[in-house]
């Protein structure tokens, strides 16, 4: 694996048909559907469609989504991925995913690093943004940390049952 996309401790790799179980489990994971932009379960068919016609292209796609394993063994431990590519702009949309039982081990912030330095040193992207709700204290932690400046905060952002929530915009630019 490219040293540009692994460390010693994880590998970030594209996406197999051997993943679907798994992201079975987490994309129908309705804990998670607070932070993110899903709203109902996907089907296994629809994921395997999904992963059928995945290239991993970005500049087609406009989407590059990878599985975050551990170097030791390839236990997937979550998902990170651009989204809204823009190759005019030179920025994309950042979403980050760590899988509940791999949580608060560091694993997070060096998914980060390997997929900025991607972002930046191969792709040449000049920016990377988040969407991040204000009340997700430990990813704001997170990116804040890591470098990310909020830049501003959207009011009513985004509608969890009947309420609406403020979310961050974080960018880093490079």
């Amino acid at each position: 694996m490219s040293q540009l996309l692994s460390n010693d401790i994880i590998a970030l790799r594209p996406l197999e048909p051997t993943d679907l179980s798994t992201l079975y489990r987490w994309e129908n994971d309705s804990e998670i559907w607070a932070v993110s932009d899903t709203s109902a379960p996907y089907s296994r068919k629809a994921l395997w469609d999904y992963l059928e016609s995945y290239t991993g292209d970005i500049y087609s796609q406009r989407q590059l989504r990878l599985m975050i394993t551990l170097t030791d063994g390839g236990t997937p431990v979550g998902t990170i991925d651009f989204m809204n590519f823009d190759p005019l702009n030179n920025r994309a949309e950042l979403g980050l995913f760590i899988a509940s039982e791999f949580r608060g081990k560091g694993l997070g912030r060096q998914a980060l690093e390997r997929l900025t330095a991607y972002a930046r040193d191969h792709i040449g992207l000049r920016q990377l943004y988040v969407y991040i709700s204000l009340n997700n204290k430990v990813c704001l932690d997170l990116f804040e940390r890591f470098g990310y400046q909020r830049v501003g905060v959207l009011q009513a952002w985004v509608k969890r049952g009947t309420t609406y929530h403020d979310v961050a915009l974080l960018q880093m630019l490079f």
